[in-house]
Parts: structure tokens; sequence; C-alpha cells
């Protein structure tokens, strides 16, 4: 699976919004508030909740507002009840797209997804239609510093648990089972080492290649999805040029 993706593809997946932190932290602490709802709210007991908490700190998710969330999940605040919900369809040239939304008002979320595909050169299509293409991993994204040895790095993640490391030109890209993601991250940050990003993700078995046009034209549809505040997380197995700024 090594080389699979690239680090600007990585960064187009996640689109504009992750200059809008505030958005991101809202995404965050809902996932904050499911984990310490179905776990509980003590994160020694629940590996979920020390996953989501780790991404928070990879974000910069100020620990105040974790707290918030994970006592609001656990019934210690007021909060809000959320529902998963998986959207799957096609963008523009039969890019294969999936949707993770958390909300308290699926018509509504659907209504918005549905128009976002459909303004955007794509179409929304039943559960199953897509998701057939993907594989649920544990990603660990590092950054590549001259005082961070590749080797080492290496041998650490793959001790731990990783299934594949790609050594890139701006960053390190650990790959894991997603069942074994909380010990290779925790192992991992032990080590002393800082994450980019550190997610349970969906990584697709194949890739298709678009032009410039096409990239555009598929990062606005994830744009809009993105925008939706009750999107938490949205994959896709578009292959962008290098050139490709998203």
């Amino acid at each position: 699976m090594s080389g699979h993706s690239k680090w600007h593809n990585i960064q187009a997946k996640k689109g504009k919004a992750d200059a809008k932190k505030g958005k991101i932290f809202t995404k965050i602490g809902k996932e904050l508030a499911i984990a310490a709802k179905t776990g509980g709210s003590n994160p020694d007991n629940n590996a979920k909740l020390r996953d989501v908490i780790a991404k928070a700190k990879a974000n910069n998710m100020p620990q105040d507002t974790v707290n918030r969330a994970i006592k609001k999940g656990a019934g210690e605040m007021e909060g809000v009840n959320y529902e998963e919900i998986v959207y799957e369809g096609y963008g523009p040239a039969g890019v294969a797209i999936i949707v993770k939304a958390l909300t308290d008002n699926k018509n509504r979320t659907a209504s918005s997804v549905r128009a976002a595909f459909s303004r955007h050169g794509g179409n929304l299509g039943a559960n199953g239609c897509v998701s057939w293409m993907f594989q649920t991993k544990g990603q660990i994204i590092i950054e590549r510093k001259d005082d961070i040895d590749e080797d080492e790095i290496m041998m650490q993640a793959l001790d731990a648990g990783a299934e594949d490391f790609d050594a890139q030109d701006e960053v390190f890209e650990i790959i894991t089972a997603a069942e074994d993601f909380g010990k290779v991250r925790e192992k991992l940050e032990t080590e002393g080492f800082d994450f980019l990003s550190a997610d349970i993700t969906m990584i697709p078995d194949n890739t298709v290649s678009v032009d410039m046009e096409t990239a555009e034209k598929v990062q606005n549809l994830i744009d809009k999805l993105e925008e939706d505040d009750d999107v938490q997380d949205v994959y896709h197995n578009a292959d962008f040029p290098e050139e490709f700024e998203g």
C-alpha cells in the first residue's frame, strides 16, 4: 500500500476548511462527546476516547474545550445527542466519495449532502455503492525534520505493529490496521514524536487519476461538503496532479 497517497493529496482531501480552526474544533468536539458517551469519560478505560484526544492534541485544540466536550458526552454537562450517518456517492469523473456525518437532524443533513453532490457534478448513491473500494485504516502523519532518523522511526513504527511506512518529501506516513491504531499511536507518542495528524481514515484500494480541471471540480465538491457543520470527514479516491494546490 506504500505510496498510495502523497502529502499534497492528504492536504487536498482535508480541503480549505482546515484553515478554519473553529470548525475543526467543533467537529472534534462531537467525536469526543460520542466517544465519552459510548465508552465513558475516563480515557484510561476508553481507547477510542484516547485516540480522539490525540487527534485534538494534533490539531492544537485547547484543553478546556476538550474537557467540556467530554463532560457533555458523559452527561456531566448539558449537550446534544448526535447520530453518525455515512453517505456514499460519485463526484466528477466517477470519483468515489464517502461522507461521514454526526448530526442531530438526519433530514437536514441528508438534504444538504444531496444538494452538494447535485450542484457540483456528482450524485449521491445507495449505501455500499463505493465503500467496498476503501479500507478502514489508521493513519499517522509525522513531519519530516532533520533531527528525525528515517530508519529509526520506521523500525519503531513497524515494531509497534504498523502495517506500512512511507517516507515522503515532507512527511512520514504510517499506516496501521484499524484495531492496532491506538497502540501504534501511543507507542510513537511515548517516544516523543509529534503528529501532524493521527486518525482512523478510509484509504482507497485504487485511485482515479484526474486532470487539473477535474481536480478543481472534485475539490469544490469536497469543500462544499466540509463546509457543512454536520459533516465530519470526506474520503475520496481521486489522485490529484502533483501541481494541484487544492
